[in-house]
């Protein structure tokens, strides 16, 4: 087959001068490459997100978590008042100290029911530990304060370092640094704000249990010496209380690659005081990224399967329209015939004709799929603000998208491709004319 500039350009003219049909035929083409583009586009956002939040925990993160067992909270519902004992001890640290080889091995102590200024009140989540988890927790002062330090524990000194969020709460006009914050009837001054967290009410957040910009840091000694181990929490009339030792316990593993056999092996250890860990909860960070990762390639090929089904559409909306187009021009075949033109010619026209249409459709395609997906993310905030649907934006109900170039290139040639497959058919059969029967065609 001989492709010449005659043939190309007999097979552009044609196009231009159904230049609206041509349009809507290559319009299946045109939605499939966008829906590509946008699904591919809001499943590699959510990754994303997904993924930053798991990372700010730590990648080389394991969380070891005391949790209510079930059955103290079944009997707890049956009383007026009852302490519930449970939870990592200090026995635990020591044996994590000693048969874990970590960077970082950090308790946390949840201490106090609730935090207030003057009339302001909130549900404690202040939790002692030392100055090591700033660099565990990824954490960051924000400019004017600091984070504990060792003296603070030597001095059992009574600092606060506050979460971005009680900072709003109570102090929102002033700076909270040097001022005072009680929690429950013991007086703290503020030495320093965390800068906010990307956990607040996303992946991470129910990882963890609570809104991290909500914590509140002090000193481990402090929290022993002022609040002992039994937290009280009021609720209708009732109280219930929590005798727990250490809350968190955060270790920092070498490197990634050691992140899950270390798990594994502080499993096994946990076992020992705390058979089927009935009271304990391990976080691995690492491991959730890997579970993120899989699942998303899973919904990318999904959503992009499901896309390229009006690819499939568009293709055979092209092979229609080009089958009508070869009745239509019959005659207009037969000219060209009886004039010298090959059947390769005839059929390469039709097959520069289909191609054209979706090589257009898969440009105009990558055009609206990036602007699609480029104004979801700027258009839902502001759709989610206005006063009928505030109530969904307060949930949390967000999107972000991320477009990716794999997704551009493979939908743009996957349209190139349908068009032309599915030309091929019109094309023989418009070279397979007869020439005499063409030219008596009306």
């Amino acid at each position: 087959m001989n492709i010449n500039l005659e043939t190309i350009s007999l097979g552009l003219k044609s196009l231009r001068l159904h230049a609206l049909r041509s349009i809507l035929t290559s319009l299946g083409i045109v939605l499939g490459v966008a829906s590509v583009i946008v699904m591919v586009s809001i499943g590699e956002g959510n990754k994303q997100s997904a993924l930053r939040a798991i990372q700010s925990l730590g990648a080389t993160n394991i969380i070891v978590r005391s949790q209510r067992p079930p059955e103290s909270q079944s009997v707890g519902s049956q009383r007026r008042s009852f302490v519930a004992n449970f939870g990592m001890t200090e026995i635990d640290l020591k044996r994590l100290e000693k048969f874990v080889e970590a960077i970082t091995i950090i308790p946390l102590k949840s201490v106090g029911s609730e935090i207030s200024r003057g009339a302001i009140r909130t549900t404690s989540q202040t939790f002692g530990t030392t100055p090591a988890l700033l660099d565990a927790a990824n954490l960051h002062i924000a400019p004017g304060g600091r984070y504990l330090v060792e003296t603070d524990a030597k001095r059992r000194a009574t600092v606060a370092v506050i979460g971005s969020e009680i900072a709003k709460l109570f102090y929102p006009l002033s700076d909270p640094v040097g001022q005072k914050l009680r929690i429950d009837s013991r007086v703290f001054t503020i030495v320093g704000v965390l800068e906010p967290v990307g956990l607040a009410g996303g992946a991470g957040s129910a990882l963890v249990g609570r809104d991290l910009n909500k914590d509140v840091h002090i000193p481990i000694e402090t929290a022993k010496l002022e609040f002992g181990d039994v937290v009280m929490r009021r609720q209708s009339g009732s109280f219930s209380g929590e005798e727990v030792e250490l809350s968190e316990i955060y270790i920092t593993a070498p490197s990634t690659d050691e992140v899950v056999s270390m798990a594994d092996h502080i499993r096994n250890i946990m076992k020992v005081g705390h058979p089927k860990l009935r009271d304990v909860e391990i976080i691995v960070p690492w491991e959730l990224l890997e579970n993120v990762r899989r699942t998303t390639a899973t919904m990318n090929i999904l959503l992009t399967a499901i896309a390229a089904i009006s690819l499939l559409v568009g293709g055979i909306g092209i092979m229609n329209i080009m089958l009508a187009t070869v009745v239509e021009r019959t005659r207009e075949i037969g000219i060209r015939r009886a004039v010298g033109a090959s059947r390769s010619d005839i059929a390469i026209q039709f097959l520069i004709e289909t191609g054209s249409l979706s090589a257009f459709g898969g440009l105009l395609g990558i055009v609206l799929g990036v602007g699609i997906s480029i104004g979801l993310e700027a258009f839902l905030p502001w759709l989610l603000s206005l006063p009928g649907l505030r109530s969904i934006g307060d949930v949390g109900v967000g999107l972000e998208t991320q477009i990716t170039w794999w997704s551009i290139v493979v939908s743009f040639l996957v349209a190139a491709g349908t068009g032309l497959l599915f030309g091929i058919y019109p094309a023989i059969m418009a070279s397979k004319q007869d020439p005499i029967v063409a030219l008596r065609h009306d």
